[in-house]
């Protein structure tokens, strides 16, 4: 098979390679975005189920991602100039409307703030440091990383570890280190504590059974396997992550529901997940809010 040829210097596509090149020459970890502003999807190679990789070296999963192409959304973003001119990047680059960056291998952690109510709210309660204006509200970058989180308030979504942000720009004013009044957004850090008791305020939760999803159009083996499948990746990070996977797994599991007439059970299928996370050390508000924007589609990245 041809190897796609690379951009030339008269391509469309050269300045949006060009300012990648440049972001990456200072330590940014760079990727292209498609139409729609969002990463492009895995090649055949990288998808499927269980996926044939694990993500790229910043992934929390089996293995390094080998495969050449930008899959694995922020974890494909790179400072390598050699990767980013590539010939597999550049069918991407042809079609990319922005750059993105990986915040968190830069060092960095994004404040996204999506509407003018939510630029307020930073503006009275956060430390000064760059800014950059969006869309609708505006980018508070500081030095420092944390766990990526959707919807930490309203408006509010923190990019970091696990999340890319669209360059818009250097911004304006120093950047300082990321304070303690951030990191307090999340409540505790998604970690793992020391093995024992899990103390949880909710009540046993209900299991799925078919009488709570008459409306659904799948079988009830189908929906046991994928539920089944999906609880033993959360209760797999031991260590760190649960809350992240939770989330993934919600988001997977009611997408497999959007065309059913309902009712399909989703918020008994949301307790097992939420337990799953608790069980395995996550803080319950946390696994809560995860799960919830899992079923309600808000994540990215987390």
């Amino acid at each position: 098979m041809a190897q796609p040829t690379p951009i030339r210097r008269d391509d469309p596509a050269h300045n949006l390679l060009r300012t990648g090149l440049e972001l990456a020459k200072t330590g940014v970890p760079v990727l292209p975005l498609r139409q729609g502003k969002v990463p492009f999807g895995n090649c055949r190679t990288c998808t499927g189920r269980p996926p044939a990789c694990g993500g790229r070296p910043n992934m929390k999963a089996p293995g390094t991602c080998q495969c050449p192409a930008v899959c694995h959304a922020w974890a494909a973003a790179t400072t390598d100039p050699i990767v980013i001119t590539s010939p597999a990047w550049a069918p991407a680059w042809r079609q990319a409307v922005a750059v993105a960056y990986h915040p968190g291998g830069a060092g960095l952690t994004v404040v996204d703030l999506d509407n003018a109510a939510a630029v307020a709210w930073a503006r009275q309660t956060l430390p000064v440091t760059r800014t950059v204006p969006t869309t609708r509200g505006e980018h508070w970058i500081y030095r420092g990383t944390m766990p990526s989180a959707n919807q930490v308030r309203p408006g509010v979504d923190i990019k970091s570890r696990m999340a890319y942000a669209r360059w818009l720009g250097p911004g304006n004013g120093t950047m300082t280190n990321l304070p303690s009044t951030v990191r307090a957004l999340l409540g505790k850090e998604e970690t793992t504590p020391a093995r024992g008791a899990v103390v949880s305020s909710s009540p046993a939760r209900a299991e799925w059974d078919r009488t709570v999803a008459t409306g659904c159009r799948h079988t009830e083996r189908y929906i046991r396997t994928g539920l089944q499948r999906g609880l033993d990746m959360v209760r797999s990070h031991t260590e760190s992550g649960a809350g992240s996977q939770a989330f993934g797994v919600a988001r997977f599991l009611t997408a497999q529901h959007t065309e059913c007439p309902g009712p399909c059970g989703l918020d008994v299928i949301a307790g097992q997940i939420i337990a799953a996370a608790v069980s395995v050390g996550v803080p319950e508000a946390y696994a809560e809010r995860a799960v919830t924007n899992g079923l309600n589609g808000l994540g990215a990245a987390t």
